[in-house]
């Protein structure tokens, strides 16, 4: 699979770390137990179109939002995590 960062371009995407769905940037409050447990410890695992996070870990270090199919492996879109949080 290849991954065309936004700041290197394509790149091989053992470059680079994946870290989950994008849910991890909407941390819950700490004192929701419920909800805390199920953002760290509950994930789905979806046969698909997904938006995951990664890190170019072996170039520019940058947090991205990918969004991908999970069968084919197919790469619709990359942007720059913030970027994506600067826009709401």
């Amino acid at each position: 699979m290849r991954i065309k960062c936004p700041l290197c371009g394509e790149r091989d995407r053992r470059e680079f770390y994946y870290l989950g769905a994008k849910d991890y940037l909407t941390r819950p409050e700490e004192s929701n137990l419920d909800a805390m447990h199920k953002y760290l410890h509950i994930r789905e695992n979806p046969c698909g179109l997904t938006e995951d996070l990664w890190q170019h870990e072996a170039g520019c270090r940058a947090w991205l939002l990918i969004e991908r199919n999970t069968a084919t492996h197919e790469i619709f879109k990359v942007e720059l995590v913030n970027n994506k949080k600067d826009s709401k």
